[in-house]
């Protein structure tokens, strides 16, 4: 382990991969290879094949078994809520209110069969994986070729592979022609990977994707053609693991099912406890005969259940889903909203998510002079610039040389965005496409410059040379015939000469020095470093293309320039990471690409903490780690790269064995087991695969790592939201039972203020639609200015207790005992003369009532916003709340005056005196919880 400015490089030191097949074919020749497989370039015989698929199996992925769908449905129903609403509505029929065990009933199952439809779409994650298997496959069978089903194929077998062909199983290559492979599949980086028959040495130091000479199920072939030998099918491929992997992750409570869980529970203890009290009250000390006891206690315990609860949690959900799908956020499983409110950990991918996905030349460096290039991606915006100075190929000779470089040596194709693709496309190497686009922003006519010497010869890239060359033909008009591009080290030794000041000249050690430290300089900033260098070659040879070989070529080079490039981070990345810093929101980048780009990119755009230590991790390093160690840096500030998909897994495990709420981004197969594993996972909509999407919980449709902030902003909303929503419910609950008190206390002589059947039309009438209106609030300001909530911060907390009981209830018990006071007195009736039943007792109770609602009335706007004046410009913007608010008074006028409902809840007219006691309610209550909040704010704000 070395320290270095700051930066911990974690190497591997030993490894062990004696059991592991793919690494064993790798390190053979051919000719062992072949041995090893019992195979031969002729194929297996139809016997060996026989055999062997009675060994292996069929070359398919193994299904999981499915929970059966009925009890995923009969799952809706039994959560602990909703087992509590069921009990409620058995105790409603016991006690003889029929229509309130129905309607409890109903709002039961209306919301079960919301939330089943909601959440039907089942977990498809293996069935994508089997869909990207290839359907036929060419074999060499018996010694002939021959075209068979791909889940046919066999360990063994000799495969046929061309420019486009999916490939069908794990093969270890042992014939291949300029052949280049597309593994970002597995491994999330774009960069074609070359592949060639060269036995692997130094294996201990590679990950199977690493392996140049093995190419894998689920990736594809982007050039060239190989044959291979198949070494493992189904799910003995990597492929295959990861279907096991993803299979074998269980789908966790999320924090919130987990909350609501709790809450439940101290909901039920809550009015059981209640109930128990009024009903041994009731019998003791008031002598209520047993019957009428127990039937009064089941009415106190129903009233405080908050049946509203299910649906408003089921419609707060919905309410931020729409919302954030409006923001490129699709979430597909309901309570994943609030989970990523609880995200303290974002483990996320890096290319194409934190960062464009568009590799973009910044710098083109010669001997004598260094340009930095403007613009980024693939659109020709930007200009080549020495200084201040826009410079062009035609102002230096050198500077169009290594232009002109990148252009023949360029295999890319960029197609311009259309309706179905509004990015550009590549088609090849996007190193390579940025070539084209950096030599086009220094006005080098492409199309015209290979029109006119068009290329006559390739030698290949491959990984032991680490560079291409291109032979173009020689009209007399460029300097060179000949460019070679490729790793500077490896470019810089086949050079004798340089070109500086439009002259070539000799090239010594110390030049070479000076090119080897630009280079090294820009590598330890994380940018990726291409070296070009140009030739002519003598006529003999280019009369005779055959004579041109790597040995002829690729030797006396003319040194012309470095280009440097990246992959820019997204503009909007910066600002997400800081607010994710900000709102205590850790950050770990986890990529397959180099530890330098991930450590640059990470210190770039904020991820960590630049007072402390960041620890680059190799997915190498990683195999041998104990639990113990990796526990310990995950707790400072680290990146992984170079890793496989089983270790980015492990990665979301054990910061879930800390205790975190993870939520884990990426977009290719390798991601879909950390995906699955993580509280939530969040795959891109644009680039990802289809496993990734079906793995995931929420689709980024923009791919954006910014949308994610927003997100999370959402989820910290749901769960403000459901507090308020408890606040409100709860807060009713003191006045609803402070009459029962008083009955109780006085022994009879204070009559009930309030009748069942009237906290109940409370509780599902009036108290409905403002409650849900509250589920429906946008995030408050400043919501991502505090840490991620505790999992030990229940729903239902001292604070909340305190608000509902002791302030807001409080203040609503006082008004309405007042009222119910004041209604009889109106009325001539005077404590102890109170009337218990007749026309007077039931319009003091309606006038109770009347009270209670004006109350929530004032409440419902207060508890809006915790903090926050609610006379601010978003005042009128959640309809839904005064939808609620004028629902109430259609409600209260309704039982009021309507005959029908006067007889059913036992209610009678209010009168003009009680209406301008009733309007009078609201205003100082808004009043005196706005100097509470004024008070709250500067204290705040002093501290």
């Amino acid at each position: 382990m070395e320290l270095e400015k700051g930066i911990e490089v974690i190497t591997l030191t030993e490894k062990d991969e004696e059991d592991d097949e793919i690494i064993k074919v790798a390190q053979l020749s051919v000719e062992d290879t072949l041995k090893e497989l019992n195979t031969e370039q002729a194929g297996l015989t139809i016997d060996e094949v026989h055999t062997l698929q009675q060994t292996y199996g069929k070359n398919v992925f193994a299904k999981a078994k499915q929970e059966p769908l009925w009890k995923k449905f009969i799952a809706n129903f039994t959560s602990l809520m909703a087992i509590l609403l069921w009990v409620a509505g058995i105790i409603a029929f016991c006690a003889n209110l029929v229509q309130l065990g129905i309607a409890i009933w109903a709002v039961n199952i209306i919301n079960g069969i919301f939330s089943f439809w909601q959440e039907f779409q089942a977990d498809k994650a293996t069935e994508a994986l089997a869909n990207m298997l290839p359907s036929y496959t060419r074999v060499v069978r018996n010694g002939k070729e021959e075209k068979i089903l791909a889940k046919d194929l066999v360990p063994g077998d000799i495969v046929k592979l061309e420019e486009g062909d999916d490939i069908p199983a794990d093969i270890r290559v042992i014939a291949a022609t300029s052949a280049q492979v597309d593994q970002s599949s597995l491994t999330g980086e774009v960069n074609p990977v070359h592949k060639d028959t060269h036995r692997i040495e130094n294996v201990e130091k590679k990950n199977h994707a690493d392996l140049n000479n093995m190419i894998f199920s689920g990736t594809n072939m982007m050039k060239g053609n190989v044959t291979g030998a198949v070494v493992k099918t189904g799910m003995n491929t990597d492929f295959g693991k990861i279907a096991e992997l993803t299979q074998n992750v269980k789908q966790q409570k999320s924090p919130l099912e987990k909350e609501l869980d709790t809450l439940t529970k101290q909901i039920s203890i809550l009015a059981i406890s209640i109930g128990i009290i009024f009903f041994l009250v009731a019998t003791f000390f008031v002598h209520y005969p047993l019957v009428k006891a127990f039937v009064f206690a089941l009415g106190m315990i129903v009233a405080f259940i908050p049946e509203g609860l299910e649906p408003t949690v089921t419609l707060s959900l919905a309410g931020a889903v729409q919302r954030m799908a409006k923001k490129h956020a699709l979430i597909k499983r309901l309570s994943s909203v609030e989970t990523l409110g609880s995200t303290s950990v974002i483990c996320s991918d890096k290319t194409g998510t934190l960062t464009k996905n568009e590799m973009t030349v910044k710098e083109l460096w010669t001997l004598e002079k260094s340009y930095h290039v403007s613009g980024e991606g693939y659109a020709v915006r930007g200009h080549i610039k020495e200084g201040p100075t826009h410079i062009f190929a035609k102002d230096n000779d050198t500077l169009k040389e290594v232009l002109l470089g990148g252009v023949f040596a360029d295999n890319a194709r960029i197609q311009q965005p259309d309706k179905q693709h509004p990015r550009y496309q590549i088609l090849g190497d996007p190193t390579e496409a940025c070539l084209e686009v950096v030599a086009r922003k220094g006005k080098i006519d492409v199309e015209a410059e290979v029109e006119k010497t068009p290329r006559v010869k390739e030698l290949p890239f491959d990984s032991s040379r680490k560079m291409m060359t291109v032979i173009q033909s020689s009209d007399g008009t460029h300097r060179f015939n000949t460019y070679t591009k490729g790793a500077p080290n490896c470019v810089v030794d086949k050079c004798t000469s340089y070109l500086c000041d439009g002259k070539i000249q000799p090239i010594t050690q110390e030049i070479k020095d000076k090119i080897m430290r630009a280079n090294d300089g820009y590598a330890k900033d994380g940018l990726r470093v291409l070296a070009v260098a140009g030739r002519n070659l003598d006529q003999k040879i280019m009369d005779n293309l055959d004579l041109a070989t790597i040995d002829t070529v690729e030797r006396d080079l003319t040194f012309l320039g470095l280009t440097v490039m990246m992959d820019p981070p997204r503009a909007e990345v910066y600002k997400a990471a800081r607010e994710c810093r900000k709102a205590g929101i850790k950050v770990t980048m986890v990529t397959g690409d180099y530890g330098l780009t991930a450590k640059s990119i990470a210190r770039e755009i904020g991820l960590t903490d630049p007072d402390k230590p960041l620890t680059v991790i190799t997915g190498d390093a990683l195999k041998t780690m104990p639990d113990k160690e990796l526990r310990h840096y995950l707790e400072g500030e680290v990146v992984f790269a170079r890793m496989a998909p089983e270790q980015k897994y492990r990665v979301v495990s054990m910061y879930e064995k800390m205790g975190k709420i993870v939520a884990a981004t990426g977009d290719g197969v390798n991601d879909a087991p950390a995906l699955k594993k993580a509280n939530i996972g969040i795959a891109m909509g644009g680039t990802g695969t289809d496993v990734a999407k079906e793995a995931a919980d929420m689709i980024l449709t923009d791919d954006n790592f910014a949308s994610i902030v927003g997100a999370i902003k959402e989820g910290r909303g749901v769960y403000s939201n459901i507090r308020k929503f408890l606040i409100y419910i709860l807060n009713s609950n003191m006045p609803e039972a402070v009459p029962s008190v008083l009955f109780l206390l006085s022994g009879g002589a204070i009559p009930l203020a309030l009748t069942v059947m009237e906290i109940l039309f409370i509780d599902l009438g009036t108290d409905m639609i403002p409650a849900l209106g509250l589920g429906r609030e946008d995030p408050e300001k400043g919501i991502m200015d505090r840490p991620p909530r505790s999992p030990k911060d229940h729903l239902i907390n001292k604070d909340v207790l305190a608000k509902a009981f002791l302030w807001y209830g409080l203040i609503a018990s006082i008004i309405a005992t007042a009222a119910f006071f004041i209604a009889n007195f109106y009325r001539g009736h005077i404590f102890p003369n109170l009337p218990a039943s007749g026309w007077d007792y039931r319009q003091a109770t309606t006038v109770t009532l009347a009270a209670i609602i004006f109350c929530q009335i004032a409440a419902v706007l207060n508890i809006r916003y915790a903090r926050q004046s609610m006379f601010n410009k978003y005042f009128f913007k959640n309809s839904m709340i005064f939808i609620g608010i004028i629902m109430e008074i259609v409600l209260l006028l309704c039982i009021s005056y309507v005959p029908v409902f006067q007889s059913f809840f036992g209610t009678e007219p209010l009168n003009a005196h009680d209406w301008i006691m009733l309007v009078c309610i609201p205003l100082p209550l808004i009043l005196i919880d706005e100097l509470r909040k004024w008070i709250l704010r500067k204290e705040s704000k002093n501290k």
